[in-house]
C-alpha cells in the first residue's frame, strides 16, 4: 500500500498531525469551536453561588469556600458568583480581560436526564417532535453558510451535531484504549515517515497517545462515566493536544468541534472541600487546555468564539457518596477575543428549594437552541428563515455576548 493512502485510511483513528488540507481561511472570517463536556460537569461547583447560604447548606461537604476565606475559596466574579479556583490561572484572566462570559440557568428542554438522550438531543438540535440521526445542526448550519466555514471534528467518529450532507473531516485526539493503533502499524508508520520533515511530529503523536492510555489506565472510572463520554478525550489528553487543535483552527478551519469526557461525578467528586478532588482535577485540565488553544490561535483568537456546554447539570444537593447526580439546568461558558465577556449573562432566579426544578436542580431559563441560534446571527449574520433551518421551532435568544 502507498503511504498516502496507508496514512488516509488510519487517519481517524490516529493522533497525528494532520496535513493542511486547503488555503488558510481569510483574515478576520469568523470562527467557532463546541467543545462539548460529556458526562455532565457539575457547574455549580464551577461557577460558585456564593452569595446563597442555601448553597452551602445543600452542599455540606463538597462546596466551594466563599471568597475571601483561604487560599483554597472561590474567586469572586461579582456579587452573586464565584471561579473554582482550579480556574484561577487559566480562565481569570480572559474574564478580567473582558473575554469570558457564563450563562447559568441554560441547557435543554429535555427532561430524560439521560446522558445519550440528552446529549443526541443537543447535537440534533431538531426540537422534541424530530428525531432523524443524520441531520445535525452544525451540518445544517453549513448548508446555510454556503463554504463560508471550513468544518473538522476532533473527535474518533464524526459527531451527530455534524452528521448531514456537508462532507465533514474528523481527527482523533489521543484516547486511552479506544482507536489505538496496533504496534506493527505503528512501526510500519513510523518507517514511511522516517527521514521526511513529518518524522519528529509521527513519533510525538504516538508518544502523546501512550501516555494518555497510561494514565487514563490508573484511574479507576465507573462504567456509567465511560459510558457517558462516548470516547470522548480526557481533560488530561484535551490538554496534550489542545496546542495542536488551535494551530489547525488557525490555518486551516473555520468551525471546529471537540468532545472531552470524565464528568460524570457521582461518587467522591471533591476532597475536604469542593476545592480539591476529581473535579477540581479535571477542570485544571480543561482550563490549561482551552489556554493552550487560545495561544495556539495566535491572532486569530481575535476571530474565534469558542462555547463550552454539557448535557445537563448536576444536583444541587450532594448526595451520601459526596458525589452528585443527574441533574437539568447547567452553565455554559462563552469565550473567544471578540466576546464581551466579564459578565454572567442571560436570566437568572435567586436560589432556594421553591426555585429549583423539581425541588433538585437548577431550572433551564435560556435554551441551548437559542442562545446558539443567536451567537449564529451575530457571527454570520443568518436571517430568521436561516435560522429557522438550523434550529426549527426555535428563537434566537441574542445575549449581546458579540
Amino acid at each position: 500500500m502507498q503511504r498516502r493512502a496507508f496514512v488516509q485510511a488510519g487517519a481517524a483513528s490516529l493522533a497525528l498531525p494532520m496535513a493542511r488540507l486547503w488555503a488558510a481561511p481569510a483574515p478576520g472570517r469568523p470562527k467557532f469551536i463546541l467543545v462539548f463536556l460529556r458526562g455532565a460537569y457539575d457547574a455549580t461547583n464551577v461557577l460558585v453561588p456564593y452569595a446563597s447560604d442555601f448553597y452551602y447548606e445543600a452542599r455540606p461537604h463538597i462546596a466551594v469556600p466563599r471568597p475571601g476565606s483561604g487560599a483554597d475559596a472561590a474567586i469572586a466574579l461579582d456579587a452573586d458568583w464565584a471561579l473554582h479556583p482550579a480556574l484561577r490561572s487559566s480562565m481569570l484572566p480572559l474574564w478580567q480581560a473582558g473575554q469570558l462570559a457564563f450563562v447559568p440557568f441554560a441547557g435543554t428542554r429535555d427532561l430524560s436526564r439521560s446522558h445519550f438522550e440528552t446529549q443526541d438531543h443537543i447535537e440534533l438540535g431538531q426540537g422534541p417532535a424530530v428525531r432523524d440521526y443524520n441531520d445535525g445542526f452544525l451540518n445544517r448550519l453549513l448548508t446555510r453558510l454556503h463554504g463560508r466555514a471550513r468544518p473538522i471534528a476532533f473527535s474518533a467518529q464524526l459527531p451527530l451535531s455534524l452528521r448531514g450532507p456537508q462532507r465533514v473531516p474528523n481527527l482523533a485526539v489521543a484516547q486511552a484504549g479506544r482507536g489505538a493503533i496496533a504496534p506493527a502499524q505503528q512501526a510500519l508508520l513510523e518507517s514511511m515517515w522516517s527521514d521526511t520533515a513529518q518524522e519528529g511530529s509521527v513519533r510525538q503523536g504516538f508518544a502523546v497517545q501512550a501516555t494518555v492510555r497510561r494514565d487514563m489506565h490508573r484511574a479507576d472510572w465507573a462504567q456509567e462515566m465511560r459510558a457517558a463520554s462516548r470516547g470522548a478525550v480526557a481533560p488530561r489528553g484535551f490538554v496534550d493536544e489542545a496546542a495542536r487543535i488551535g494551530a489547525l483552527m488557525r490555518d486551516s478551519f473555520d468551525l471546529g468541534f471537540i468532545d472531552v469526557g470524565g464528568w460524570d461525578t457521582h461518587v467522591y467528586e471533591a476532597g475536604a472541600n469542593g476545592s480539591h478532588g476529581q473535579l477540581a482535577t479535571r477542570l485544571r485540565s480543561l482550563g490549561d487546555g482551552l489556554a493552550a488553544l487560545r495561544r495556539a490561535l495566535g491572532p486569530a483568537w481575535n476571530d474565534t468564539t469558542l462555547v463550552v456546554l454539557s448535557e445537563f447539570g448536576r444536583t444541587f444537593r450532594e448526595n451520601g457518596n459526596r458525589g452528585t447526580d443527574h441533574g437539568h439546568g447547567t452553565v455554559y461558558w462563552v469565550l473567544g477575543g471578540g466576546v464581551r465577556g466579564g459578565r454572567i449573562a442571560g436570566e437568572q432566579v435567586g436560589l432556594s428549594p421553591a426555585t429549583l426544578d423539581q425541588n433538585r436542580d437548577y431550572p433551564v431559563l435560556t435554551d441551548d437552541r437559542g442562545l446558539l441560534g443567536g451567537l449564529f446571527r451575530r457571527l454570520w449574520g443568518l436571517d430568521d428563515r436561516q435560522l429557522q433551518a438550523v434550529f426549527p421551532g426555535s428563537r434566537p435568544i441574542d445575549l449581546r455576548l458579540l
